[in-house]
């Protein structure tokens, strides 16, 4: 038979585990989390527990004294008063016959007759009245029978054999034993603790009696107990009032801090007019007056480095405007010495032709830097339209194949076969693949140069591969820099003026997406460009990846084979030579 479908919504006791040990890992991260962050927490966990220790130690401490006090001051007291009526015991019993003339029956005044009183009986009565209600006397003999008294209410077995033992130990000039913590026996009572003082004593013909005098402890008990509890109760109160005190003064120290704290990060986010208030002369007054001295003196080394970044900026700018009128001219110049060379003699042609190269370098150089000027000055904008990446794409490959062909390379395209539709600004998209392409040739070593195109709900990608030298670790954000060059003393084969790159990830993130690369020594490099498809909305991820599937398959577990990108499914590959 089939297993029975489980209905839905249940949880087995393994899920069930999982999920309350991922909550208690949450929880412990965030308890972690605030225990890291908060310095007043830590303070006054730190003074709260030593408190405690401390009032602990000194607590059983006193508690230990006081009961030690209170127990000896009991058991002496209890000794000697045992020993004072031992002693009275001893006399009498040493003195009084048992038997014989003193229990014939004597005439009394009104002529009745009576017998004389047993010295037990005597004894027990007399012990009796000396007690009270304060302890009770039990006399043991075992060599007669009768001869057991107990007076009041105590339950004469109450006295533990052991400690009998031990009584019946004692010499005639030992003192009495004492016990402390023996439950005490009454009839219709509950058992109570208490102290028994055992002593022996010998009558005048031989006969021993144990004397045993119990002591209840109940009252010192309660109030030991009464003690306990005062010294709890204060000992909680006291550690809470350090644990008060500790808060308010590690707030009077952490409150300034964190005040620093917050003005800082304020004037890290670009906002140099924040002070602090400084009161008082103590360390963190001082404080605050540094801090204050440092950002007023941020404050004016930022405005001046501002002024000189302005300064350059626009003189950049001015010498950029300022050369092309010259340039113009000498432009006319050789374009006539240029259309004219056939007529020089050869050394003189070939200068034509050197300078003719050397001014259209040089007009780049110019548009590059009026272009670097206008994003550095804040006045680049986008025209921005729909347009389908494949024709801007297959645009940029047309701009590089007479380049490509002079260096021997070839292009092979992964483009979809659907429409890849984005709100971008065509112009500069083309010429951010324009410099990847050229760069691509530039360091492809003649290898081929693959570029792909996808795309998904959100966002497009071109990557741009090549198989040349690549790059070392640390150089994926070098290469974007103004007039970087990864091998310096490596020229330039196809004259470029060092800041297409910089330029392209200047366009780039105009259009909020990103420009990044990857490269690895004798694996080539890889360029990605990422493009929201609509203008405005915020890039979350990218439909390629930015390492080379083939070179990510290298580096994984072997047999297993990632997936193709989005947008990826029916690519169509073209080979454009």
């Amino acid at each position: 038979m089939p297993a029975p479908a489980k209905k839905p919504g249940r949880r087995s006791p393994r899920q069930i585990a999982r999920g309350v040990r991922r909550r208690a890992r949450r929880a412990a991260r965030r308890a972690r989390g605030v225990w890291r962050r908060s310095l007043q927490l830590r303070v006054v966990t730190s003074t709260l527990v030593i408190s405690m220790t401390v009032v602990v130690v000194l607590g059983v401490f006193l508690m230990q004294s006081i009961v030690k006090s209170m127990v000896d001051g009991r058991r002496n007291v209890a000794v000697a008063e045992a020993a004072a009526n031992v002693t009275t015991i001893a006399g009498y019993l040493e003195n009084a016959p048992l038997g014989g003339d003193s229990a014939k029956p004597q005439a009394s005044g009104d002529g009745t007759t009576t017998s004389s009183d047993n010295p037990v009986d005597v004894v027990a009565k007399s012990l009796a009245d000396r007690a009270g209600s304060r302890y009770s006397v039990v006399i043991r003999n075992d060599g007669a029978v009768g001869e057991e008294r107990a007076t009041g209410d105590i339950d004469w077995r109450s006295v533990p054999e052991r400690m009998r033992e031990k009584v019946r130990k004692l010499g005639p000039l030992d003192p009495p034993y004492a016990q402390i913590g023996v439950p005490l026996h009454f009839l219709g009572k509950a058992p109570e603790v208490g102290m028994v003082v055992g002593a022996k004593v010998v009558s005048y013909n031989g006969t021993v009696y144990e004397i045993y005098h119990l002591f209840p402890l109940g009252e010192e008990e309660r109030t030991l107990s009464s003690i306990r509890q005062l010294l709890i109760v204060v000992g909680a109160v006291l550690v809470l009032l350090l644990a008060a005190i500790a808060s308010l003064v590690t707030r009077q120290v952490v409150t300034p801090v964190r005040l620093a704290r917050q003005a800082a990060e304020r004037l890290a986010a670009g906002r140099l007019e924040e002070r602090l208030k400084a009161r008082g002369e103590d360390d963190l007054a001082r404080l605050a007056t540094s801090f204050n001295e440092m950002a007023s003196n941020l404050a004016l080394k930022i405005h001046q480095l501002e002024e000189l970044s302005q300064v350059q900026r626009q003189f950049v700018s001015d010498v950029s405007h300022e050369l092309r009128t010259p340039l113009t001219t000498v432009r006319m110049a050789a374009d006539l010495l240029y259309e004219s060379r056939e007529d020089f003699e050869p050394a003189a042609a070939r200068s034509a032709e050197l300078m003719q190269n050397q001014l259209e370098r040089f007009e780049s150089m110019l548009a590059d830097l009026l272009e670097i000027s206008r994003y550095d000055a804040g006045a680049a904008t986008l025209d921005l339209d729909p347009v389908d990446m494949r024709d801007v794409v297959l645009s940029a490959i047309g701009d590089s194949e007479a380049l490509a062909e002079r260096h021997a390379t070839r292009f092979e395209l992964r483009i979809p076969s659907e429409p890849c539709m984005a709100e971008v600004d065509s112009r500069r998209v083309e010429r951010i693949l324009r410099n990847l392409l050229f760069n691509a040739i530039e360091h492809g070593e003649g290898k081929d140069i693959v570029v792909t195109l996808g795309g998904d709900r959100d966002a497009v990608a071109v990557a741009v591969r090549d198989h040349g030298v690549g790059l070392k670790s640390g150089e994926e954000n070098l290469v974007f820099d103004r007039f970087w060059r990864a091998d310096p003393s490596r020229a330039r084969t196809i004259g470029g003026t060092g800041l297409g790159l910089a330029i392209s990830r200047e366009d780039a993130l105009l259009h909020g997406g990103w420009l990044q690369a990857w490269g690895a020594p004798g694996e080539g490099t890889q360029f990605r460009l990422s493009l929201p498809r609509q203008a405005g909305a915020e890039l979350k991820g990218s439909p390629l990846p930015l390492v080379p599937p083939e070179v990510e398959m290298r580096r994984s577990w072997r047999g297993h084979i990632p997936a193709l990108p989005a947008g990826m499914g029916d690519a169509v590959v073209f080979d454009v030579d």
